[in-house]
């Protein structure tokens, strides 16, 4: 056989991204996914059509459906395909700050023992392949609020004086006395075990803390992927809520294409229990207000659009990822796609499922 990626959540966005990316330059790939995102989210944002597309199309695509809670199952696997496993990128995950909260013990045991579950299976069975993983910036909690922000005419802005204001934010910012959301707690402690197995157990570990990750075959839902979901409302008609901070909340957004190729530049040189912040830096970043004016103008009409004053726990004002430390391990990595061809994809992805 020839070498094995295993892949958790391949159905979803990154994970079907990374099954892509990687039998395409010749890998089997083993994807673990029982598509819990339409448990999460409804059938609206499942992930199933995807699935069903990457068995279509690949003879070197491998699915086992099961649920990275079941250690017993997630061992299987890795005993099974053992000799062959060159690496492991797990991006399974529950994304939602508030569906963590009406469910706080499937999100801590899918976020937290599932990783616990998958780490434990690679050092027995592969402890020499890297093991990546997808966390997140909001292992950070509200501590960007912190910042000196200053609110411009469409989005806020960290003010140039701040070490952040320049390139974004970077690996040093505290992860402690902050609010995360039981989501973000869940991610923290994922994080810190995926670091531990690395600098514990010397394994080739990494945490990529994404900002917004999207691209044209995200599963967008109202609680999960915001530039897919805003554009699924522009290209419909439907209702878009905006929560708070007079919609000048600013994020950055990568391509999933660009993260899985960083992916790829660590697992050709891997480290030892690493963390890097990973998103669209000051390269592709956009301000909700922003953002809605792109969907409006992809378009063609007046979005219907909804503004709440109440901001949703622990959300960010402002969050630039600094990508510049992953830069400078992997100079040879740069970025493919800026935020107008990020709108356009999906538009054109929405557009088309419109027409169907």
């Amino acid at each position: 056989m020839a070498d094995v990626v295993v892949i958790t959540g391949s159905g979803g966005l990154i994970g079907g991204e990374t099954v892509r990316f990687f039998v395409e330059k010749g890998f089997t790939c083993v994807g673990i996914d029982n598509d819990m995102r339409s448990y999460f989210f409804g059938e609206g944002a499942s992930t199933d059509w995807n699935r069903r597309a990457i068995q279509e199309k690949y003879t070197n695509y491998i699915h086992r459906a099961l649920d990275i809670r079941d250690a017993d199952a997630v061992e299987a696997v890795y005993k099974e395909f053992s000799s062959d496993i060159k690496l492991t990128v797990h991006t399974a995950a529950q994304p939602s700050h508030d569906w963590a909260a009406k469910e706080p013990f499937t999100d801590f045991t899918v976020n937290a023992n599932g990783t616990l579950n998958l780490l434990e299976a690679a050092r027995k069975y592969c402890l020499k392949a890297p093991f990546i993983f997808t966390s997140t910036n909001k292992v950070y909690g509200d501590t960007p609020n912190a910042l000196p922000l200053i609110e411009q005419q469409s989005r806020w802005e960290c003010s140039e004086e701040h070490t952040f204001g320049k390139y974004g934010i970077d690996e040093s910012m505290s992860i402690d006395q902050t609010k995360h959301s039981l989501f973000g707690a869940s991610k923290v402690a994922a994080d810190v075990l995926v670091q531990e197995y690395g600098l514990y157990f010397g394994m080739l570990t990494a945490s990529f803390r994404g900002g917004c990750l999207t691209g044209p075959t995200h599963s967008g839902a109202e609680l999960h992927g915001f530039l897919a979901y805003l554009m699924k409302c522009a290209v419909t008609g439907k209702e878009y809520s905006i929560f708070g901070y007079k919609g000048k909340q600013v994020r950055d957004n990568i391509h999933s294409y660009d993260l899985v190729n960083a992916f790829y530049h660590f697992y050709k040189n891997p480290r030892v229990g690493e963390v890097y912040n990973i998103g669209g830096s000051r390269h592709s970043n956009c301000s909700m207000q922003e953002a809605i004016t792109k969907c409006e103008a992809l378009c063609g009409k007046k979005m219907n659009v909804t503004y709440k004053d109440d901001n949703r726990i622990g959300d960010h004002i402002w969050y630039i990822s600094d990508v510049r430390k992953f830069q400078e391990h992997y100079p040879e990595w740069q970025y493919k796609y800026g935020i107008n061809d990020i709108f356009e994809q999906i538009y054109h992805a929405n557009e088309s499922e419109s027409q169907v």
